[in-house]
């Protein structure tokens, strides 16, 4: 009988446990890349995203499940992601991969998107994006540094990016 009541508590505690717990696998959402239209608006500035040179970002709220907010630079991102109120009701990120795409508006692709809290980024370099400075982000440090030794800029990493970063 005592061998049945262990049974039943180690099952019990187990559903419990995984009622409780917050595992990671199966509430992770990922998503996709949603592709840039010639008539997307920035979600921050709503200026026309494919007018304007350097990557671009995508976010994805907890909440709101599939809908993707689309952003005309990784600066006006971070702008929006570094708000406490939508720090924390983020669920993913992306950035371009600047290695693989060149700069420039014509040459958007959005197979290129990454997870943007791996990627790491140059701040202050010459190129610019929608609204001027932007940070450029790479999928690699060593494609950041190369970057960052041609144009300028130093290199961070996604935790690294503060409000003084984007200015």
């Amino acid at each position: 009988m005592s061998g049945i009541f262990k049974s039943l508590a180690v099952v019990l505690s187990l559903i419990f446990i995984s009622a409780c717990s917050d595992n990671s696998a199966q509430q992770a959402v990922i998503h996709k890349a949603v592709a840039m239209e010639s008539s997307d608006e920035c979600h921050l500035c709503g200026m026309l995203i494919t007018n304007f040179d350097g990557p671009k970002g995508e976010v994805f709220r907890k909440e709101q499940g599939d809908k993707v907010f689309k952003f005309c630079s990784t600066r006006d991102m971070f702008s929006y992601y570094l708000d406490p109120e939508n720090t924390r009701n983020v669920s993913q990120i992306l950035v371009h991969d600047m290695s693989k795409m060149p700069w420039g508006s014509d040459s958007i692709d959005d197979k290129y998107f990454i997870d943007a809290k791996v990627a790491w980024y140059v701040v202050g370099s010459e190129k610019t994006g929608a609204m001027g400075k932007t940070l450029a982000s790479f999928s690699l440090a060593t494609d950041a540094k190369a970057f960052a030794d041609e144009f300028g800029g130093k290199v961070l990493n996604f935790k690294d990016v503060n409000q003084d970063s984007l200015w």
